[in-house]
């Protein structure tokens, strides 16, 4: 596992109460794969956090980017707090790469994932590696959030989804009435009815499930319920969000 210290660079806001941080690798070796996380640590934050000054974030770049990017949900904690208030070019610690959630690198078969909110940070880098090396695969992104307005990258993913036919994006919203853009792709939440709907023929490649528990819990059933095998499911739980 390595350690780095790299500094902040960036800050945007991608979404309502969700924004992105950038750490130059400025010539620094960091390799991972798509859909693991990283602990960042900031060794003198303005707001000390009794829970610790370092968190676990999935990361949102691909291994080629010559930066390391992560996004967060702002829900008011010290450590997040510091992490917006803190001047660019300051030095943070990384460590990592952590985790298991991520595509078999020796398949080429078509898989589906399910992105609930900021679950969607880990395909932003599996999606963004796939487009680079294995544009023919085809990928589904079922991604799910309240409105457009709450909706991180987005943009991004409709440009992705329209240059390249292998991967289809299927961003539903659950409350598009309280958006002030009107909506016109799906709606509702992901249970059968929208599996059956959507993905009639399903992927050979496995499901990929990712964001709060409940969502994850939930889409492990509806996929259940629709005949998935549980051996071929993955799953990566956002909890806390402090």
């Amino acid at each position: 596992m390595a350690k780095l210290t790299l500094l902040l660079s960036e800050r945007k806001q991608v979404a309502e109460a969700t924004t992105t941080f950038r750490f130059e690798l400025a010539g620094q070796s960091f390799s991972f794969q798509p859909g693991q996380f990283i602990r960042v640590g900031l060794p003198n934050p303005p707001h000390p956090d009794p829970k610790g000054n370092a968190r676990s974030f999935s990361l949102a770049s691909a291994p080629s980017d010559p930066f390391l990017l992560i996004a967060s949900r702002m829900t008011g904690s010290p450590f997040k707090t510091s992490l917006a208030e803190v001047p660019l070019g300051t030095p943070v610690t990384i460590s990592g790469p952590a985790g298991s959630f991520v595509l078999d690198p020796n398949s080429h078969s078509p898989v589906a994932l399910f992105a609930g909110g900021i679950g969607i940070t880990p395909f932003r880098s599996m999606i963004r590696h796939v487009q680079e090396h294995d544009p023919a695969r085809r990928l589904t992104l079922v991604y799910a959030n309240r409105c457009r307005e709450q909706a991180a990258f987005l943009e991004d993913l409709e440009a992705w989804a329209k240059d390249n036919p292998n991967f289809r994006l299927l961003a539903t919203m659950t409350q598009p009435e309280k958006s002030k853009t009107p909506w016109s792709g799906p709606t509702g939440y992901v249970d059968v009815n929208f599996v059956q709907r959507y993905l009639p023929e399903l992927p050979s490649g496995g499901y990929y499930v990712a964001g709060p528990p409940r969502f994850v819990s939930g889409v492990t059933q509806t996929l259940r319920e629709a005949g998935v095998d549980g051996a071929h499911v993955w799953t990566d739980e956002f909890t806390g969000y402090k």
